[in-house]
């Protein structure tokens, strides 16, 4: 048969490209090597004794070499699998932090390996070293059109509720638990929540933004990012009317915007204002007389 080391060169050049620089070798490949070495110069002596080059004869095939494990010494055992992904943070200030954040989610492996998500992502906005977070479940119809969350109707309504505490969008950072929009078949404007896969997927970034902007407070809008957050199984219901910790800092559980919209009840929106000047009083922000009688019945 005749010998050609064409695969083991191809093999190699293919472990170059991945990035390989070392190529662990047992006693076996070696004695292989070193057959192609040997053959390699006795068919160059040859040629230059005879002006051509004789037909090369080779041993059987070669078994296939080793996975190439760098600079592991043979006697050594192989290193274990790789540990899950990991967030590293980088940058001087909180912006420069929050978008090397964004640009990891955009990625983000175990994310991309449910297949359920769908792909633009909707990452946060306002600023990043806000006093004040607002933590909502994923992004649906508008917020993956505009790219920005709380956008659309129940975004002006919480436009609305910030306005009437003192504060703008500018003001505060608002984010989402799961940073793209679930699927769903033939999906046009409907949207779904996220499942607790989705979400377990996507926490590490709430860790991480929570770290980084460091807010004195955290409002929850919704019972399915309170569910993340704290770990609760309960309703709205059963959470809001007090402080619960999230990574060290007060969260407030209240209703999203979007429930407002759908119950125009003003006893509902009463509940969302009495949630809303808790944090205020948490804050110690100027609280009118004015402010503190908004929705109560005259």
């Amino acid at each position: 048969m005749s010998m050609s080391a064409a695969p083991v060169i191809e093999y190699l050049r293919q472990l170059e490209l991945q990035g390989e620089t070392h190529v662990n070798v047992d006693d076996e490949a070696r004695l292989i090597l070193r057959e192609f070495y040997l053959r390699a110069r006795a068919g160059n002596t040859a040629g230059n004794t005879a002006g051509h080059k004789p037909a090369p004869v080779s041993p059987p095939a070669p078994e296939p070499l080793p996975s190439p494990l760098p600079g592991r010494p043979e006697n050594q055992v192989a290193e274990p699998a790789e540990s899950p992904e990991q967030l590293v943070v980088t940058g001087n200030s909180a912006a420069e932090r929050i978008i090397s954040l964004k640009r990891q989610a955009a990625g983000w492996g175990p994310v991309r390996a449910l297949d359920s998500l769908r792909q633009t992502m909707v990452f946060s906005v306002g600023n990043p070293e806000a006093d004040v977070m607002l933590i909502g479940e994923a992004p649906g119809y508008d917020e993956e059109r505009l790219g920005e969350p709380f956008v659309g109707k129940a975004g002006q309504k919480l436009d609305g509720i910030l306005k009437a505490m003192g504060l703008a969008r500018r003001d505060v950072y608002m984010t989402n638990v799961v940073k793209f929009r679930p699927a769903m078949p033939n999906q046009t404007t409907n949207s779904r929540k996220p499942t607790s896969a989705e979400m377990e997927a996507c926490m590490p970034f709430i860790h991480a933004e929570v770290e980084v902007v460091a807010p004195k407070v955290i409002i929850v809008l919704g019972g399915t990012p309170a569910q993340a957050l704290l770990g609760a199984e309960g309703s709205v219901v059963s959470l809001r009317g007090e402080f619960h910790e999230f990574a060290g800092v007060p969260v407030r559980v209240t209703y999203h915007p979007s429930y407002i919209l759908h119950n125009e009840a003003t006893a509902e929106k009463r509940k969302l204002w009495e949630d809303m000047l808790s944090v205020m009083d948490y804050l110690k922000m100027p609280v009118s007389d004015k402010q503190r009688g908004f929705f109560l019945s005259p």
